[in-house]
């Protein structure tokens, strides 16, 4: 899933890159409105694809971790 994330960004950096500097900030009218909200929606995009990297759920360990930390469990149920 973290694969993801980082191709997402990863594209949406490229199209920053190709994108802002096409856009006139300076300009008034449609165009001005336009490259604002554009803006926006790459600064959402980047945001919520960085915070879905960095707040992703962590995997499970391993089976075999998974399988020693019941034994341990059992173990000291036993004492």
């Amino acid at each position: 899933m973290k694969q993801r994330y980082l191709l997402c960004l990863l594209l949406s950096g490229l199209l920053l890159y190709y994108g802002l500097p096409n856009l006139d900030f300076h300009s008034g009218g449609m165009e001005g409105i336009f490259t604002v909200a554009w803006s926006v929606f790459a600064l959402f995009v980047i945001l919520g694809n960085l915070s879905g990297l960095l707040y992703s759920p962590k995997k499970n360990k391993s089976w075999a971790d998974a399988k020693t930390i019941k034994e341990d469990k059992r173990k000291m149920r036993a004492h």
